[in-house]
């Protein structure tokens, strides 16, 4: 039995002597190295935090203390420690452990969170509840009160909800402790002028005129003794970053975090554990907001993790032959097939420029980055920025895209809306991970992109189901300059099924939908037994279910390509005819693709009344596989069977159709909710 098998809770924890917590360190490491080598998952950013985290849950009693995690896939070394080392085995499904903060989980986990910047303001807010409560600490007033944590890393906190919660922390009368972990990297190499800062701090040797400053002004700061011990203790970069309120000469960086009002320490050693649990000790009891700025090194612990922590931030399924690391394949994804489309239509289209937010290898933006460096940007963790940034190309006369993840965009329709589509500019949305994501569960699908941007006037909203027609949408929406436009596609391999059968992709027109089934098409062979119109990949399992029930029925297919405008002649057609109509979507059933339709239908005078939408329900679908949560959400290929099964049935004026087929699905809140 390993030493952290023997750990069933923190309280275990604290029971050992420092000296046996590197080995609690090394345990960790390897029992979620050997897991996401199987399942995949969250891998270089929970091994640069493990001593951090032993540390915090050494010092703290998190049971009743607030901790809340900002960038929520550094978690795994807190969830192995607070008794859920038996989930680890089924990471990332339904069974097993999120990779995420998961209240569902555990009472440690207060958040569900997988957005970057959160974490400072949700802990002020708790702050603010305790002591309004009378239940938070006060050295004096309330020993045995509350206190709050918030660990920040990965580079969010360039992030600009990160930089508000400063503000607001800063006003904080009371203990509050943000932990910055400062591993030099985000999801891969950090950006902008935040980041540089952060560099000349790790590097700075300037820090004679400082020094002698801080510790005048130590003299009369609370916790004195702690941050003076630094100068003994610490190397010249801890030095460099104990200041006043007051950007100090001979300081190349100044006083980040002291001009928003935080007591400042570090940067130290993110895995001394003895340094940690000393520094954590004193901060516990500090009455006023600090920052503790701690070093780490991103996939510590393994050379391959250490040497490529980008490739290793949340690797696929890997072996491990010696010194030798091997990712598993399993097919051509969208995202390695749009790096490749956006290379080919940056050198066809030198106006073509590009941007992403701290995500280029997931968008496949890090094909493009090394190529064209003055047409290409990655603008960090900061969506709100680079939209706003790109409508200011739009607006000089260039052509901008945007690799963003669905989930993602959320925090930049504000800008879609003001700067760019208020404003009538061609922006261009390339919306990666749409629809249900896999393991990386609620957090992070891609529920509602088209709900969102249908609101916009002008916008043209499209969908990939394959390789040659995502190359297809990318070259309408580089001519389309009546406003933003966007195409989506999942986290998924590319088919090659509708090539196959039917052969090269067409153009796409503006609202206009494309037959998958020639010979049933409704516009030229009369009425199908039932007609599925799909929006984006989910046509490609329609098409196996017509398959399966050509012996019984005639299934005609479409892919719809446009959620906005929708095929209003294909509409027409098929009503008019009395054709039974099915929509089905990876995407949320409220606002999205189907419900178009039907107000489309209504505002045509069209009787839609024999209509099935499938789409995803309204409740959220935990981590799992992406197939089993297609399955739950009744649009896999045999949720769409029994949908054309229903469909017939509904043949006739006198039906009244579902909004959702037949198929039961349970809701998250009805699952019995995994304890520790």
């Amino acid at each position: 039995m390993t030493l952290l098998e023997t750990i069933k809770s923190p309280a275990d924890l604290r029971k050992l002597p420092i000296d046996r917590l590197p080995q609690v360190a090394a345990d960790i490491r390897k029992a979620i190295c050997d897991q996401i080598s199987k399942s995949g998952g969250h891998l270089a950013p929970n091994l640069g935090v493990v001593e951090l985290t032993i540390a915090m849950h050494y010092v703290f009693d998190f049971g009743f203390d607030r901790l809340l995690f900002d960038v929520g896939h550094q978690c795994y070394p807190h969830k192995l420690l607070t008794g859920r080392l038996p989930l680890l085995a089924n990471l990332r499904t339904s069974k097993g452990m999120s990779g995420f903060p998961e209240p569902a989980e555990s009472e440690y986990d207060l958040f569900r969170v997988g957005h970057a910047g959160t974490g400072i303001s949700t802990a002020v807010g708790m702050a603010r509840g305790d002591t309004l409560n009378r239940d938070g600490f006060d050295p004096e007033s309330a020993p045995k009160g509350r206190r709050v944590v918030t660990i920040i890393g990965d580079a969010s906190i360039v992030n600009g909800v990160a930089m508000e919660g400063l503000n607001g922390a800063g006003t904080l009368r009371r203990q509050f402790l943000v932990i910055l972990n400062d591993n030099g990297m985000s999801i891969s190499k950090p950006q902008g002028a935040v980041s540089q800062y952060f560099g000349r701090v790790r590097l700075s040797h300037t820090y004679s005129e400082l020094k002698k400053q801080a510790r005048e002004v130590l003299k009369h700061v609370p916790g004195g003794d702690l941050v003076r011990d630094a100068y003994h203790r610490m190397g010249e970069a801890t030095k460099a970053m104990i200041a006043d309120s007051h950007s100090a000469p001979g300081n190349p960086a100044g006083g980040w975090f002291e001009h928003f009002g935080l007591v400042t320490v570090g940067p130290i050693d993110g895995h001394d554990l003895p340094t940690l649990i000393e520094f954590l000790t004193e901060a516990r009891d500090f009455d006023r907001p600090m920052v503790l700025h701690v070093k780490t090194i991103k996939g510590k612990g393994y050379d391959f993790a250490e040497g490529d922590a980008s490739t290793f931030h949340s690797p696929s399924p890997f072996v491990r032959e010696g010194c030798r690391v091997e990712m598993k394949k399993d097919g051509r994804s969208f995202t390695a097939a749009f790096g490749e489309a956006m290379v080919d239509l940056m050198h066809r289209d030198p106006k073509v420029v590009t941007a992403t937010a701290a995500m280029p290898d997931g968008t496949g933006i890090s094909k493009v980055l090394p190529l064209f460096p003055e047409r290409a940007f990655d603008t960090g963790i900061c969506e709100s920025h680079a939209l706003d940034m790109l409508a200011g190309l739009a607006k000089t006369g260039w052509k901008p895209f945007f690799a963003v993840y669905s989930t993602f965009l959320q925090r930049a329709f504000d800008q879609c809306f003001q700067e760019a589509s208020l404003q009538g500019l061609p922006v261009r949305l390339c919306l990666d991970r749409a629809g249900l994501v896999g393991g990386d569960g609620a957090v992070h699908h891609g529920f509602c992109d088209t709900a969102l941007l249908r609101t916009l006037p002008s916008a043209a909203i499209t969908a990939a189901i394959d390789e040659p027609s995502m190359l297809a949408a990318i070259e309408f929406m580089r001519t389309y300059e009546d406003g933003l436009s966007s195409v989506r596609y999942p986290r998924d391999n590319v088919s090659s099924l509708v090539t196959d059968r039917i052969g090269a992709c067409p153009p796409f027109e503006l609202g206009k939908a494309r037959c998958l089934t020639p010979k049933l098409d409704v516009r030229h062979n009369g009425a199908p037994d039932v007609a599925v119109l799909a929006f984006g990949t989910p046509a490609i399992d329609a098409l196996k279910a017509a398959d399966a029930l050509a012996g019984e029925y005639t299934v005609a297919v479409y892919d719809a390509r446009f959620a906005k405008p929708v095929d209003v002649e294909l509409l027409r057609s098929l009503y008019s005819a009395g054709v039974p109509v099915i929509t089905v979507e990876d995407h949320s059933i409220i606002g999205g693709f189907g419900a178009a339709v039907l107000e489309e239908a209504q505002t045509l005078g069209l009787d839609a009344s024999a209509t099935i939408r499938l789409g995803l329900p309204d409740h959220w679908i935990i981590q799992d596989s992406r197939s089993l949560q297609l399955a739950e959400a009744g649009i896999d290929q045999a949720g769409i069977t029994r949908a054309i099964r229903q469909a017939v049935d509904l043949r006739g004026p006198s039906r009244q159709a579902n909004d959702q087929a037949a198929p039961v699905v349970r809701r998250h809140d009805e699952r019995t909710p995994v304890t520790t």
